[in-house]
């Protein structure tokens, strides 16, 4: 469960910053393939890696490792999807919330998870 969450949390911060596996792999020094095994699940990384590439990322370590309060469908539905292939008008962001924005986002993202599901099964028809 803390690869499938760690996996997620990296795929989604790349995501945020517009970076590839690759350029991450470049800029943290560590090989691309193992890289690829880590996000296929196949690695399991050391905390001198994590360290690695929450500095590549320039992100606190903690982040890498916040599993919020997804449960495990969403995070790999997010893990094995790109998040940019969400319906338009739609869009992923992280961020660090007080506790009533967080109540907040968390009905926003209630409702439109209802909206979500509305269009897939309409797509499936």
């Amino acid at each position: 469960m803390y690869n499938l969450i760690l996996i997620t949390n990296i795929l989604r911060i790349l995501e945020e910053k517009d970076m590839t596996k690759s350029e991450l792999a470049e800029k943290a020094g560590i090989s691309i393939s193992f890289f690829t095994d880590l996000t296929n699940g196949k690695a399991n990384p050391s905390l001198r890696f994590l360290e690695t590439i929450s500095q590549a990322l320039e992100t606190p370590l903690t982040m890498l490792l916040d599993s919020s309060d997804m449960d495990a469908a969403d995070l790999e539905t997010l893990a094995n999807r790109k998040i940019g292939s969400l319906p338009k008008g739609f869009v992923w962001k992280g961020a660090v919330l007080s506790e009533y924005e967080a109540y907040q986002v968390e009905q926003w993202d209630k409702k439109n998870k209802a909206i979500l599901a509305k269009v897939a099964n309409k797509n499936t028809k």
